[in-house]
């Protein structure tokens, strides 16, 4: 099945200052950044979450600059599907793949996917713009989303499946940006 930029939206969990230096995943800002950059380029509606910022902070300057003009949605759930005002702008937006990322895989990111399934839509983890703590907690984590019915993709290969054809502005950015 072919993912289509036209029905697709993405959603970017806790990217926040407290968990990002814990994370195993020290490429996962370059990644991310990238994505969003490629997302935006192809005009691909984003969503983003903030775990509990009291305690865990904002997301990283990194990503946050990146994202101006988008609403971070505070949660205390795990699962962004349990925060209704996340839920409802998924909803909203309308879309039946959801691109997602952010850490930690095993958690926040694992209780999202599964309940965006349960919710009728597609997940599409992106595999190098995720990551937890511990290594194996992502392997684990990405092979239960597997077996849930999510689709694992890269950065790059999502960008160009959404991009579909060479020459068009979209493709010139994104291929800049992977470069």
């Amino acid at each position: 099945m072919r993912i289509l930029k036209e029905n697709t939206a993405a959603i970017i969990i806790d990217v926040q200052e407290r968990l990002l230096p814990h994370m195993h995943n020290k490429e996962l800002v370059r990644n991310l950044s990238i994505l969003i950059e490629g997302l935006k380029a192809l005009d691909i509606p984003i969503v983003v979450s903030e775990q509990y910022t009291k305690g865990l902070g904002p997301t990283v300057d990194e990503i946050g600059g990146l994202l101006k003009g988008f609403e971070n949605i505070e949660k205390m759930s795990f699962s962004c599907c349990d925060e209704p005002k996340i839920q409802e702008q998924i909803d909203h937006i309308d879309k039946e793949w959801i691109i997602v990322t952010g850490i930690e895989s095993h958690i926040c990111v694992l209780q999202t996917v599964i309940d965006l399934i349960d919710h009728g839509y597609v997940p599409v983890v992106i595999e190098d713009c995720i990551s937890s703590r511990k290594e194996n907690d992502k392997k684990i984590a990405i092979e239960r989303m597997k077996k849930e019915g999510a689709i694992i993709s890269t950065y790059e290969s999502i960008l160009f499946e959404l991009c579909r054809y060479a020459g068009n502005e979209p493709f010139k950015k994104i291929s800049k940006l992977i470069k």
